[in-house]
């Protein structure tokens, strides 16, 4: 669930939740109050009246109503002695239910005086409320419910006693308490689920969370979070776990570029030695003399300028290498007659491959004014590097090496084959990744560095190409790869 509604339903809830609760319970209690009252039948009364409390209203105003009707009945003598009436006021439990008797048209005596000069006009005549023992008239504008009872005085004089309630004021003591104390609890019980619920759908998480940011912290990238949650919870545990799975990936990365870039120095170290101790011993030899002859120091510093040169292929491999890297080899494009270039590469290699008694094999099969965009020196790279790879693994004595270049109709294929020892169908997958040899020893008399043919793989896919690699063990390698050709447009026709 999304914050925003999680916060409108939190609000709704404050608000509704508590008026609900305590509507019920206001009912419940006010049925129990009134279910606790027996005989009381005042119609006059409304509904307010008998929802704050019969029970409280019957024990006071029939209290008092109930004894004076007694000694009414049996001595109405007392009922003007003021001592008397003076108690009987005194017992009423409340303040604001009182007892006034009357004297023919006057006052004889009251338990509240300011409140007897309002009501006292508006009271009944003798003999005009015999309504009964268990009914009284109700003063809707005062607000006040009168009990009569009549007797004769003494000396003859007709009176009436009064027991007035003022009915405004007939909320119990007892359902004030109750309602306090079911408010309280509603507000408690409201609170305690709002805080649990805000709690588990939002600390909850939030907490683990931070536990997560914690493993990451200390670099545990395996610690997983998974949920089905919606809104914002959900999408920051989906967040934690592509930040996770990419963490993770980026510390996987670097620390295969960390061990790649140590094995890159120890390959690159373990092939400089190679011509550098070749390079050293036949100087010294030169220096010792041992070439005492022209065609032994003719050999000598052939060999020298040939082990030289292959010092420098290793550093441009590495010097590709980091370009390649930070990407940033540099390029040069230009518009190339497919023909005219490769026939020149073919040249220039074939007499390098002839005196390594190799055969190379050229055909073209595509149009001679066929164009394509490319680098001329990086292209060079790549068939100087395919062929450099054929080269190092021919494990034939007559070697022979195939270069075709093939119409593709919006593109060209160039083809290298070669009929070296092959490649393993578990391995040709992976000739393209960067440091990797499919023969892993140090000791083999190939050496290189392993990137010669991840270096190809970024060239061509820089010129917009793609390249892939065929093989069979024991029968040869064949490179493919394919670049796109030039076409010009043509100028539309000016109608006519």
């Amino acid at each position: 669930m999304k914050f925003r509604t999680r916060l409108r339903v939190t609000f709704v809830t404050i608000i509704l939740l508590p008026l609900v609760l305590t509507a019920l319970a206001f009912i419940t209690i006010g049925v129990y109050l009134v279910n606790m009252q027996q005989g009381f039948s005042l119609e006059a009364l409304d509904y307010a009246v008998m929802s704050d409390g019969l029970k409280s209203f019957i024990n006071t105003t029939d209290e008092a109503y109930y004894v004076l009707l007694e000694q009414a009945q049996k001595d109405p003598a007392m009922l003007e002695d003021m001592e008397y009436l003076e108690m009987v006021n005194s017992d009423i439990s409340r303040r604001t239910t009182y007892i006034l008797v009357r004297k023919g048209d006057e006052i004889y005596y009251t338990g509240n005086e300011a409140a007897s000069r309002v009501i006292f006009p508006k009271l009944p005549d003798y003999g005009e409320a015999d309504l009964g023992e268990d009914s009284g008239v109700y003063y809707d504008d005062l607000e006040k419910f009168v009990k009569q009872i009549d007797f004769t005085f003494s000396d003859g004089t007709q009176g009436s006693v009064f027991v007035i309630t003022k009915m405004n004021t007939l909320i119990s003591k007892q359902l004030l308490i109750d309602m306090f104390i079911a408010i309280l609890l509603i507000l408690v019980f409201t609170s305690v689920m709002l805080t649990q619920w805000i709690h588990k759908g939002v600390f909850n998480p939030i907490d683990e969370l931070n536990a997560a940011m914690r493993k990451i912290k200390e670099g545990n990238f395996d610690y997983m979070l998974q949920t089905d949650a919606k809104g914002e919870i959900g999408d920051l545990y989906r967040n934690y776990e592509d930040m996770r799975l990419r963490l993770k990936e980026s510390s996987e990365e670097k620390m295969q570029h960390e061990k790649q870039n140590k094995e890159l120095v120890s390959n690159i170290s373990h092939d400089l030695k190679t011509p550098i101790t070749a390079i050293k011993g036949y100087v010294e030899g030169i220096m010792d003399g041992v070439a005492d002859t022209p065609e032994k120091m003719d050999k000598y510093i052939k060999t020298i300028y040939n082990k030289a040169n292959d010092m420098d292929k290793l550093i441009n491999e590495l010097t590709i290498y980091s370009g390649i890297d930070n990407n940033r080899i540099p390029y040069n494009f230009h518009r190339i007659n497919v023909s005219d270039y490769f026939g020149d590469c073919v040249e220039e290699v074939g007499l390098d491959l002839e005196s390594k008694n190799i055969e190379l094999n050229y055909s073209n099969l595509v149009d001679p004014s066929t164009v394509i965009i490319a680098d001329p020196e990086q292209m060079k790279k790549v068939i100087n590097n395919i062929i450099s790879n054929s080269v190092k693994y021919m494990d034939k004595s007559h070697g022979e090496i195939d270069i075709r270049i093939l119409d593709e109709v919006d593109s060209i294929r160039v083809e290298i084959e070669d009929n070296g020892k092959g490649i393993a169908q578990k391995d040709l997958q992976k000739i393209f990744e960067r440091f990797y040899r499919t023969d892993a020893s140090r000791n083999s008399a190939q050496g290189g560095s392993g990137i010669g043919l991840s270096i190809v793989k970024k060239i061509i896919e820089d010129h917009g190409g793609y390249i892939w690699a065929t093989s069979r063990e024991g029968e040869g390698t064949c490179m493919h790869f394919v670049l796109r050709k030039y076409i010009e447009l043509q100028p539309r026709a000016a109608e006519a």
